[in-house]
């Protein structure tokens, strides 16, 4: 369908805030909880008329799993009209959600759940400020999985301070024996407007240990995208595969089609108000990036080459197609039907810079 969207629905309220969160979300505006729908709703109310059939839903934060499930029943009661063809729901959680919460919303129709576990090691939970135990993670996953839940994913973080072989192995050791269809594994990264900004203390620089980290996860379940592994999210390859995108809630960045006269001008991002303040009372007031051919062109080569997408060679102009010859020459590359894929999703940044020169 021409009107076929995905949609990503943002949760800004958290429990707690990790050492290393850079994500929009904050634990001191709880009470303004029972009017964000109000805002959600204004907005979904102007980005639906370019919708007609809902694709794919991510409900990510902040934490989701800190709401009510009457928000959710007010929410999914908005979007029903939307849902018949929907392929999959997703919704992000974390591990001290209760087993009600997770049977009254898999009821509701949400098919894809993934909780936020980074360790099922106590101290390095401690580390990295979670305010959950090891116990809380193990249960949360069988319980989803005891709630109809066929498809669940568990984050993993890897790369701190305190990783040695010994734990991250008890880690995965700890993941393979749980009903769990995914694994998103991250590297952890110092960033900005973290508790742990300019730290990098933080960090273990080890690649042998993240590359053996990624080789072990790989037993198991299948690599598709750099961090992630096992049965696809739908909803993150329509990303990669650059899909349009509408996304609601405060933080949120959406992607669609720009209607604006100019041939090279072909998509653009919006991005709603991050202060959740501001949000509530103008969930419309976007701030906008226009992205022109050239644009487009190295986000397809990057995602493509960081996931089992690829790209189509066609994008290219004719040097870049001989850089793109070098390095199937090289084996770091592979053709198959005009499509490029990488070897190694590691490369994807060098890769590209050196394709798109």
């Amino acid at each position: 369908m021409e009107n076929e969207k995905l949609l990503y629905i943002h949760i800004p309220f958290c429990d707690s805030k990790c050492n290393y969160c850079a994500f929009n979300s904050y634990t001191n505006l709880n009470h303004l909880k029972k009017i964000y729908f109000e805002a959600l709703k204004k907005q979904w109310n102007v980005e639906k008329k370019d919708i007609d059939n809902i694709y794919t839903v991510f409900i990510g934060g902040g934490t989701p799993s800190t709401m009510p499930i009457s928000f959710y029943e007010k929410l999914f009661s908005l979007l029903s009209p939307y849902l018949s063809n929907t392929k999959e729901i997703t919704i992000e959680c974390n591990p001290n959600v209760s087993y009600e919460w997770l049977k009254e919303i898999k009821n509701m129709g949400v098919t894809r759940i993934s909780f936020g576990v980074q360790s099922f090691n106590k101290e390095k939970l401690k580390f990295l400020n979670r305010n959950h135990s090891p116990k809380q993670a193990i249960n949360a996953v069988e319980n989803a999985f005891k709630a109809g839940f066929e498809n669940i994913n568990l984050d993993l973080i890897y790369s701190t301070a305190m990783d040695t072989k010994n734990l991250l192995e008890n880690d995965i050791k700890t993941a393979f024996s749980l009903p769990v269809t995914h694994i998103s594994a991250y590297s952890l990264t110092i960033e900005k407007n973290t508790k742990w900004e300019g730290d990098f203390s933080k960090r273990k620089y080890n690649e042998d240990m993240e590359i053996w980290f990624i080789e072990k996860i790989k037993e198991k379940f299948f690599q598709y995208e750099i961090s992630n592994f096992g049965n696809p999210c739908l909803h993150n390859l329509g990303y990669w595969e650059g899909k349009e995108y509408t996304a609601i809630g405060a933080g949120a960045v959406g992607f669609k089609k720009c209607k604006m006269k100019n041939e090279k001008l072909k998509m653009k991002r919006y991005y709603t108000k991050q202060d959740v303040y501001k949000y509530l009372k103008n969930p419309t007031k976007y701030k906008f990036e226009h992205l022109f051919d050239e644009d487009i062109k190295k986000e397809k080569v990057f995602l493509g080459l960081r996931s089992i997408v690829g790209f189509d060679e066609s994008i290219l102009n004719e040097e870049e197609k001989k850089r793109v010859d070098i390095l199937i020459s090289e084996n770091k590359l592979i053709k198959k039907e005009n499509r490029i894929f990488s070897k190694d999703f590691l490369l994807a940044d060098a890769i590209t810079n050196f394709i798109l020169v």
